[in-house]
Order: structure tokens, then sequence, then C-alpha cells
């Protein structure tokens, strides 16, 4: 069950806010209330039938809604409260709001990103959506562990936590040997090739990692072995790595010869990583993406293309046994609270009463 404000989402609002709704809410029922007394009452209720408690907000607000793990222990003992916040609890900017981007630009990552001339964001909201999967991961610890003790616990997570974490690699060098990078745009800066390729009618991405890879690599683009195989600059995948350019710009030249299936095809049979870089709809009709079923079409209400739905990516860990699926699509901002009330025991006398005073609103509404 989602609980959301009367007045529907306070940061986004119209097609912002319906896309945000449509694309994060599937399998799920949502009750829409006004913070107030009688607010807090039906939460409480709610939070009676309850495993888990998923609260978005920082650590003030959850104190001031009574939503805070000390106040939601009282309703519930073995409750589990899930936070995620831009910043954590703790800290220096623990009151700070933010976003996906605000996270990607103070762990280091948006800096790595671009040119150099201008940091770049990426267009992927990945903090937001690794939060998230952290989240339900840090859920399912909790979970287990009451299994054990039989006690709940508070789950923490935060946007700027994941996106450090996720940026590791870059962190952990960079407090160890203090390499101090600066951003290459594309090209990788451990190993090469490793960069986007412009083909005669396109592009494509190229990955190459190790010693077998590179040697392909060399057979593939028809140069004598010798002039990067002995080459002590190109050794081993941290020295052509800091020599990317050099093979970057000889790989340009191949792919420039080839149209982007010609190259993807040779290089496939060569063994080496590479794909097409689409635009989000040849995401989506991609065949292997289409056979692989990792989206499906969706309907929702409102839609207005032909087929009343919309692409949306079906869940991407595959369990044998129990695998996931979207049974129900992301309902509407109110579309069931009269019938959340009623399972919380509200007569229809009671519902009405709310729905008069504001505290509720009705999917006719």
């Amino acid at each position: 069950v989602t609980v959301v404000s009367l007045k529907g989402n306070r940061v986004r609002n119209g097609k912002s806010e319906i896309l945000v709704t449509f694309s994060t809410v599937q399998n799920k029922k949502v009750i829409r209330l006004e913070p107030t007394n009688r607010r807090t009452e039906i939460i409480a209720k709610l939070v009676e039938t309850a495993d888990v408690v998923v609260a978005n907000m920082p650590l003030e607000v959850l104190q001031r809604l009574n939503m805070d793990y000390e106040s939601l222990k009282k309703i519930k003992p073995d409750i589990i409260l899930t936070t995620a916040s831009s910043f954590g609890q703790t800290g220096p900017y623990a009151k700070r709001v933010g976003f996906d981007g605000i996270a990607q630009a103070m762990s280091g990552a948006m800096y790595m990103t671009g040119s150099g001339d201008v940091p770049v964001k990426s267009s992927c909201n990945y903090v937001d959506f690794g939060t998230a999967s952290l989240s339900a991961f840090g859920t399912m610890l909790a979970l287990f562990e009451r299994q054990k003790t039989g006690k709940g616990q508070q789950v923490e997570a935060s946007l700027l936590a994941t996106s450090i974490n996720y940026n590791a690699p870059l962190i952990v060098e960079q407090g160890s040997t203090a390499p101090n990078r600066v951003p290459t745009l594309n090209r990788g800066q451990t190993t090469a090739p490793s960069d986007c390729y412009q083909t005669k009618d396109g592009w494509i991405m190229i990955m190459s990692i190790g010693p077998r890879m590179f040697g392909s690599w060399v057979n593939l683009i028809g140069d004598p072995k010798e002039k990067w195989l002995k080459d002590p600059r190109f050794k081993d995948d941290t020295s052509r790595g800091d020599r990317g350019h050099i093979i970057s710009e000889r790989m340009n030249q191949w792919t420039r010869t080839k149209t982007t299936e010609e190259a993807i095809k040779l290089l496939e049979e060569a063994r080496i990583p590479c794909g097409h870089i689409l635009d989000t709809q040849q995401a989506i009709d991609d065949e292997h993406a289409q056979k692989a079923k990792f989206v499906q079409q969706v309907g929702y209400p409102g839609l207005l293309n032909a087929l009343g739905t919309a692409a949306f990516p079906t869940p991407p860990v595959k369990l044998s046994e129990t695998p996931g699926q979207i049974k129900t699509r992301a309902p509407t901002l109110a579309e069931h609270t009269d019938e959340i009330l009623a399972s919380l025991g509200y007569s229809k006398g009671a519902i009405e009463d709310l729905r008069s005073k504001r505290v509720s609103v009705s999917m006719h509404e």
C-alpha cells in the first residue's frame, strides 16, 4: 500500500507526476490522505497490519508525522522501518534536501563524466533506483533477522551513500594511490580499446579487457602484430588504458570504414564485447529486449497512444520457481482509498465522513 498526499506529489505535478507514479508503483494499491490527526489514525491502523514501513523522508519529517522508528514501535513492536533520504540521518548534511543528480554531483561521479570542460550528469537515474534496490536488500536482511530474533529494526539508506558506493573503484583508487584522474568522455582509463566509435551509419560501444581480447583486436584491425603486441607502451591493461587515445584513434579509423552491422558482426566473431548505441525507442524495440521479455506493455488510464499501453521494464532478476512479474498496473492517485479504508474497518458512513472533511479522496474525485 502506498500513501500519498491529498494534493498528490508535492514536488512533481501534471504529466511528470503521472509518469513517476506509472513507473514506480506497479503491483501496489494507493490511498490518498491529507496530513491531519485523522490521517495519523489511519496510518497507525495500516502499520498494525504491516511487516515493513518504507518512508522516503528526512528524520525530522518522520518525527513530525509520528512515523519515526520509535513512534512506529509503539504501534507494532516488531515493525521494520526502511528510510531513504538524500544524505542520511546523521552528519552535517542530514537536514538538506536533494535528488539523484545532487548525489551524482557530490560523489565524484559527475566530475568524471564528460570531457572535462563541463561536468555531465547521467541521464539514467541510477542513484534513485540503486537506493531503492539497496533498501530492498537491507529490508530483506532485516526480515531474516526478525525471523531469528522476533525483533524489528530500522533500515537506513541515502542517495549519497548509494552514489559513493557505486563510485567505489574510483574512490578506492584515489584514496590509495591518488592518481587524480580527469574525465576522458567515453574512453575508458584502465584498459583499451574501450570507447564509443563512429561507423558509416551510426555509433557503437566497444570494451576490451585482458590480453586475449587485445590480441583479438590486433588481429581484427589487420596491423602487424609487433606494432601493438611487442610495444611496451601497450604491455598490459593499465598501460593500454594510459594510452587509450592512441588505440581509440586507430579503432576509429577501422570503424569508419564499416557500417554498424558490419562492425558488430566482425567484433562478435572476434569475441570482442560491443553493442549498438541506441536511442530510447530503439532500446524498447530491440529484438533481444523483446524476445527476452525485458520490457512488456502495461496499460494505464489516459494513455493517448493507439494501444493505450506503454512499455515498462520487467523485473531484472529472474527466479526460476517464483518469477517476479507485473501483475497489476500502477494505480491512479486515489484508486484504492475507499477499498483500503474499508479493509481497516471503516464503514461507508465513516469513509464518506473522511471524504467530506477532506481527509481522504476517492478515485472518482
